[in-house]
């Protein structure tokens, strides 16, 4: 995986540089650092490593509270002179098809986790190679991660970018999100505080 290209984008948050990595440039659907400006690697960087939801972060929906955090953690970066690193693993790395199917399986009284597991999938089947190669490819050293999700810092600590601290990411919850996010926080060990 390389940098395949860049280019300045004038975001309602501030601006920000979209660089875009892929094994290949005709790779039509690469990952994503955005990067505050005033961004300084050699500081501690707020960093939000974000994976993508289509249902959430294009369409608002209210099942989950992913387009509300991706909302803030640009905010956050703006305002931080940050970077989000946005992840092309829908679904917690299944995929937007089995996500749907996941969703009608939850419709049925399953849980998120036990919707995935009966498809045939692991609860997270989420990786973060890719981001910390994006992260090192910046210069990034150090950072000052966006989550509420133990296991993404866990993944982080374990790599040789330092997590210096973590910057709570609460959304309130939705009523059509309430039993997702209480799955979350007690089968995923996320800290949510509901």
């Amino acid at each position: 995986m390389q940098r395949q290209a860049e280019a300045p984008i004038p975001s309602r948050y501030g601006p920000f540089k979209m660089m875009v990595y892929a094994e290949k440039s005709t790779e039509c659907m690469p990952h994503i650092a955005f990067v505050a400006e005033g961004f300084d690697p050699t500081q501690p960087v707020a960093v939000r490593i974000h994976s993508e939801c289509m249902t959430g972060d294009v369409f608002g929906s209210r099942r989950c509270d992913c387009g509300e955090q991706l909302d803030t953690s640009l905010r956050i970066a703006a305002e931080r002179q940050g970077v989000v690193i946005y992840l092309r693993q829908e679904g917690r790395g299944i995929g937007l098809i089995n996500k749907l199917k996941a969703y009608n399986l939850q419709d049925l009284g399953l849980n998120t986790a036990e919707a995935n597991t009966h498809l045939g999938f692991d609860v997270d089947a989420r990786q973060y190679d890719c981001a910390i190669f994006m992260l090192q490819d910046l210069g990034i050293q150090q950072i000052e991660l966006i989550t509420n999700n133990p296991t993404k810092v866990e993944a982080m600590r374990r790599s040789p970018i330092k997590v210096v601290g973590t910057i709570p990411l609460i959304i309130p919850p939705q009523p059509e999100s309430k039993q997702y996010l209480q799955t979350k926080q007690d089968l995923m060990g996320h800290l949510l505080g509901l």
